[in-house]
Parts: structure tokens; sequence; C-alpha cells
């Protein structure tokens, strides 16, 4: 006998059938009148502020605000782990707080945080929310640029979403950051063309020398990423095709700019999945895990 059990947030399928003088139906538990709901509500390692915002106060709309008040509960002379956008990391105090302002005071520590590792992504831009993921996670690994590419079997719709539009995709860069405690945001570029994107990389190695620009492809690449090379005194550039893949035209332009190819097995992956694990795969051969 299949149960169907309601809750407040979703609904459960049981194949075990209830004991006896079990209630069919759970009845949702109320909202604590204690604990305010937060639109912030969400597990950071770090806040991140800009360099102006270090010298003005904090409105306490700003989600940031709630967080502190809400998730963290500080309250005046309280402390917290703040970083500046590509700047240093610090501890933050509040100092004032009032109906609509939180006033801080930043105490910044004399190092500044590791470098991203020399890592550049080209990518063929992906739908919007597959392009949020790799903002994000490819943030949280630490890389140096990514550039989402327009390409031939790539949608041109998906260059209109308002993620580049409203500026949504900096604050993903943000919340990639705040999670893996670092301050550093990578370059970002969207919007160009393969050959632009590839024009302005670094130099390629020397030719007697592993390549350190490779690219994805799950038709014509002779062995795994796994087993590929890299200099580890040099910027790396992993090129990822878009759903569905690179063109005749733009496999011929990556072999005649000393691009390598590769793939990552046999499974068939999600553009996100793939970006994380082939970074990390790169960050190991760099020494970086």
């Amino acid at each position: 006998m299949t149960v169907y059990v309601k809750t407040d947030v979703r609904l459960f399928v049981s194949e075990t059938p209830l004991p006896a003088g079990l209630p069919r139906a759970i009845p949702a538990l109320p909202w604590p009148s204690s604990a305010p709901r937060c639109p912030s509500h969400r597990h950071v390692n770090l806040i991140l502020f800009a360099p102006a915002e270090t010298t003005t106060p904090l409105p306490r709309t700003d989600l940031r605000a709630l967080h502190i008040l809400r998730v963290l509960r500080r309250r005046i002379g309280d402390t917290f782990d703040c970083g500046m956008i590509n700047g240093p990391r610090g501890k933050a105090t509040v100092t004032a707080l009032d109906a609509q302002t939180l006033t801080l005071a930043f105490a910044w520590e004399a190092s500044p945080p590791p470098a991203p590792a020399p890592i550049t992504l080209v990518l063929g831009l992906p739908r919007p929310q597959t392009a949020r993921d790799i903002l994000r996670d490819a943030t949280s690994l630490g890389v140096a640029a990514l550039h989402f590419v327009s390409t031939e079997k790539g949608d041109p719709n998906y260059a209109r979403s308002t993620l580049w539009s409203s500026g949504e995709w900096h604050r993903q860069l943000v919340i990639g950051a705040e999670q893996a405690f670092d301050t550093h945001l990578p370059v970002v570029t969207h919007g160009h063309t393969l050959v632009a994107a590839i024009a302005a990389l670094p130099a390629p190695a020397p030719a007697n020398a592993p390549s350190n620009r490779l690219v994805l492809d799950n038709y014509e690449s002779p062995a795994a990423l796994s087993v590929c090379h890299v200099l580890r005194d040099k910027p790396v550039v992993l090129a990822l095709g878009p759903e569905r893949g690179w063109s005749a035209a733009e496999r011929d332009l990556f072999r005649a700019h000393a691009f390598t190819f590769a793939h990552l097995g046999p499974r068939v992956l999600r553009t996100e999945t793939a970006v994380i694990a082939a970074v990390a795969l790169i960050r190991a051969k760099l020494g970086l895990l």
C-alpha cells in the first residue's frame, strides 16, 4: 500500500504501511514566533564588502545585514568574518545599530589571501541556470577567469538573459567566494566570439612542451583529461563546449591554436558537473589539491 504523508513543504511517499493508530496526515508545526523568517538564510563562511561599502553604514534592508542580525545573531560589540572584494580578509565589529542602518568597524589582516589558481575557462554560453552554477562553483574552486563565448551550436537567446543584463552574474561570484572563505573574484566576460576569446588568451606552451591549452570534447579526444600533462609554472586554459558540443569548424580552430583534446570518460555529464570535475583534475595536476 502506498501512503502519502502531507507536510507543510512537500509530499513524501512511503511504501511502508503506517502503524495502527498513527494519523495519515501529520500536521505542519507552526513557525516559532521567536524565530523570524530571513530571506538571506544561507550558510556563508565570510561576508564580502566592496571597498566603498566599508566606509558607510549598511542598510538594514541589505541581505548581508539581515544575515548578520538574524542568522549570525550579532549585536553591538560582536564580530564576524569578513573580506574586501579582491582585497584582504579580516574581522568586522558591529559598532552601532538603529532602525535603518548597521554600522561596522573593520580590522584587516596584514597578509592577503592566496591568489586564485592560474586556470582560465572558455565556456560555450550555457542556459542561464547552468551559467549561475558555473559562476558560483568555479569561483569557489578558485579559477582566475571565465569567458562565456558564443558558439555555432549554442542558443543565442541565452545571451539575452537577465543574468547578464542585471548584474546577477556578479552576485554569483560573490556567493562562490564567500563559500570558499576567499575574497578574489575571477575575471568574467560574456558575449564575445570564440575566435576573439582565443585571441586574447595567454601564449601557448612551447611546441616541445606539454600543452597548457586543453579542450574537452566527447567525440574526437584521444585521451582522458586525467592523463594529460600540464606545466605547473604556466597558466592553464580549459575549454568546454555548449550542451550540443563543438562544431567541426570550432574543433579546427582549437587545433590551429595548439589546444590538446581530452575527455572526462564515457559518462554524459551536465555542463556544470563537467566544469567541477575538470577544474578539480587541473587543480590536482597543479599541485593545489
